[in-house]
C-alpha cells in the first residue's frame, strides 16, 4: 500500500525592506540633523549674543552683568565714530563685491575661451584664493613698504609721488591698499564659480546668435548673461556676507588704522570686546552686522522671487 505523498512546505512570503521615500515624515527626518546642528551651533550662540547685547558686561567679570536694555544700541546710534565704522564697512563691502565679480567674470571669460595651456591657467588662477590670509598679509606688507617694497619702487619708477608713501600708514591710502589685497585674494573664487556657470551656456545658442550676425557683446547680453545671472546673484550674496565678516586680512594689515580709516564692524567688535573689555557693546555691534546681513539676504531672495515670477509669466 502506497503511503500518501508528504506535504510540501508552503513558501513563506519574502519580506521586503520598508521604503521610506513615500513616508510623509521622510523629508523631516532627512533635514533633522542639519536643523539640530544649526540650532545648537548657530541659533543658540546667536540668541546668547542677542541677550548679551542688552547687558553691560565686562570681559574681566563676565559672570557679572547688568541689564541695560537698549542702552548699548542707543550709545552706538549716537556715536559718530560708529557711524564712520558703518560707512567704512559698506564702502569695503561694495568695492570688494563689485571688484571681485568684475575681475572674476573677466578671468572666467578668458579661461572659457580655447587656448593652449588652458588647464594650467585655470589651476594657477586659484592660487591667491588657496593662500592663507596670514601669508597674503605678510607678503603685501612687504610689497607696500615705502623703502624696499616692490609696489613703491614701481610707482617711483613711473614718477608717481605715492610711491614714496607707506600705504598702510597713510589715512588716504590704507583703504585702497586693503581693498587691493582683498580683491587679489578673493577674485579667483568668483572666477571659478562663474567659469562653472559659463560651462552651462548652450553652445548651440551661441552659434545661432553668431550666424544671425550678432557680435560678441550682443551674444553675451542675449545668451550668456541670462544663463549666468543666477550664479552672479548668488555669488554677490555670499561675497557680501563674507566681506561684512572679514577680519583676519584687515587686522593683519592695519588693525583698523590708521586713525580708524579701515575700521570695519568686525574690527570694531574685536576691539570693544578684547581690548576695551566691553562685551555688551561688542555684542550690540555684532547684532548690527547680523541685521545688515539679513537685510542683504532678504533683498536677494525677494529679487529671486521676482525673477522667477517674471520667468513663469
Amino acid at each position: 500500500m502506497l503511503s500518501p505523498p508528504a506535504a510540501t512546505p508552503r513558501a513563506q512570503p519574502v519580506r521586503r525592506p520598508a521604503r521610506l521615500d513615500g513616508h510623509p515624515l521622510t523629508a523631516y527626518a532627512l533635514v533633522l540633523p542639519a536643523t539640530l546642528y544649526l540650532l545648537v551651533f548657530q541659533g543658540y550662540p546667536l540668541l546668547r549674543e542677542l541677550v548679551l547685547s542688552f547687558t553691560q558686561t565686562s570681559l574681566l567679570t563676565a559672570s557679572q552683568s547688568e541689564w541695560v536694555g537698549l542702552r548699548n544700541y542707543a550709545d552706538l546710534w549716537s556715536d559718530p565714530d560708529f557711524h564712520r565704522v558703518i560707512l567704512t564697512t559698506l564702502l569695503y563691502t561694495v568695492v570688494c563685491v563689485l571688484s571681485a565679480i568684475g575681475f572674476g567674470l573677466a578671468a572666467a571669460l578668458l579661461l572659457d575661451a580655447p587656448f593652449r595651456g588652458r588647464g594650467i591657467a585655470r589651476a594657477l588662477v586659484t592660487i591667491p584664493w588657496a593662500a592663507p590670509p596670514v601669508a597674503v598679509a605678510l607678503i603685501f606688507i612687504w610689497i607696500y613698504n615705502a623703502q624696499y617694497g616692490v609696489f613703491g619702487h614701481t610707482l617711483r619708477a613711473f614718477g608717481i609721488a605715492a610711491g614714496g608713501e607707506n600705504w598702510l600708514d597713510n589715512m588716504q591710502l590704507a583703504m585702497p591698499a586693503v581693498l587691493l589685497t582683498t580683491v587679489w585674494q578673493i577674485f579667483p573664487f568668483a572666477s571659478v564659480v562663474l567659469l562653472a556657470a559659463l560651462q552651462g551656456v548652450s553652445s548651440e545658442l551661441r552659434e545661432a546668435a553668431v550666424m544671425d550676425g550678432a557680435d560678441r557683446l550682443s551674444v553675451f547680453k542675449a545668451v550668456v548673461w541670462p544663463t549666468i545671472r543666477p550664479s552672479v546673484a548668488l555669488l554677490a550674496l555670499f561675497s557680501t556676507i563674507w566681506s561684512l565678516r572679514r577680519f583676519d586680512l584687515i587686522w593683519l594689515l592695519t588693525q583698523g588704522g590708521p586713525v580708524g580709516s579701515t575700521n570695519t564692524l568686525v574690527i570694531d567688535l574685536y576691539r570693544r570686546a578684547f581690548v576695551n573689555h566691553q562685551l555688551g557693546q561688542a555684542a550690540a555691534v555684532g547684532m548690527v552686522g547680523v541685521a545688515i546681513a539679513l537685510v542683504v539676504t532678504l533683498v536677494y531672495f525677494r529679487h529671486q522671487a521676482r525673477a522667477e515670477k517674471a520667468g513663469a509669466c
